[in-house]
């Protein structure tokens, strides 16, 4: 196996943990706001204060990893996160329970940033689009699974193991990196002649360069792109915050009864996420990246 493609594997199973423990407080939520007494209000409060840490530290985050790397990087964020995760399972309170969530959005703000930056060092431009779409096809295979884990779960151990053990998971991945990830294609030494070629990276490391921010603000492909992925944002955290709750609380539906609907947003999505990533290289290649 090609080691940008062992890249690759380490980040599609950090995308798919990513997923694993946000889509857990939404599959937990029902049992949570009964047992810590949460109305719907408060419940909306929970999930969003994740989004807002999540959206501020984002860009600082993903600056940090343009400044030192993301192997650094990402494994801080990650132990910081799958702490929170951890911590998720053992609050007692509402008021610990929004500053936990706050605290592992500032965490999780970093992941996607940093991955892309991996993927710009390890993949050429003709190979991106499919590894990205790779990275989101795990994450939305983390989202489908998680039902299936969590809920026979905790019919059983109740709804806090499973943060405890998604913790567990995820500071396992950070160690794994920190120890076997490099920067650039350059440090690893038993990289081949043939893949640096591939990958079209020269000996020389390009400098940090401070992002043109006059320059990116008058660019429409920048506004294009921001609404994209916003309405995708909008319609699709749905589904990571609320849809267990609606199907339960809204709908009737036993807890039981739910698994499958609360997956097959993710499958479909994990499909369309690897064709778009396939499709994307094609244009790219037919008729260019813009």
């Amino acid at each position: 196996m090609k080691y940008r493609h062992r890249v690759l594997a380490l980040l599609f199973a950090l995308s798919m943990i990513t997923f694993l423990d946000r889509v857990c407080l939404s599959v937990a939520g029902p049992r949570m706001q009964q047992e810590l007494s949460i109305g719907p209000a408060t419940w909306g409060w929970v999930v969003g204060i994740f989004a807002l840490a999540y959206g501020i530290f984002q860009i600082p985050v993903g600056i940090l990893g343009d400044r030192i790397g993301a192997r650094k990087v990402l494994f801080a964020i990650v132990l910081w996160w799958s702490a929170c995760t951890w911590l998720t399972g053992s609050v007692s309170s509402i008021p610990l329970l929004l500053g936990v969530r706050f605290l592992f959005g500032a965490g999780e703000g970093g992941a996607y940033p940093n991955s892309s930056s991996a993927i710009s060092r390890w993949f050429p431009v003709s190979e991106r689009g499919r590894a990205l779409g790779f990275i989101w096809m795990a994450s939305r295979l983390g989202g489908a699974v998680t039902p299936y884990l969590i809920i026979p779960m905790q019919s059983r151990y109740g709804w806090r193991l499973g943060f405890h053990l998604l913790g567990l998971l995820g500071m396992a991945w950070a160690v794994v990196w920190f120890v076997w990830f490099r920067d650039w294609p350059t440090e690893k030494k038993d990289i081949s002649r043939g893949e640096f070629e591939e990958i079209g990276q020269g000996p020389a490391r390009p400098a940090y360069t401070p992002i043109p921010w006059r320059r990116t603000l008058r660019s429409w492909n920048f506004w294009a792109i921001l609404l994209v992925y916003h309405v995708l944002g909008y319609g699709g955290y749905f589904y990571l915050s609320w849809l267990n709750t609606y199907l339960v609380k809204g709908r009737g539906f036993e807890e039981k009864d739910i698994v499958f609907l609360s997956s097959l947003p993710f499958i479909l999505g994990a499909i369309a996420n690897v064709v778009g990533g396939y499709t994307g290289d094609f244009l790219v290649r037919r008729i260019g990246l813009r």
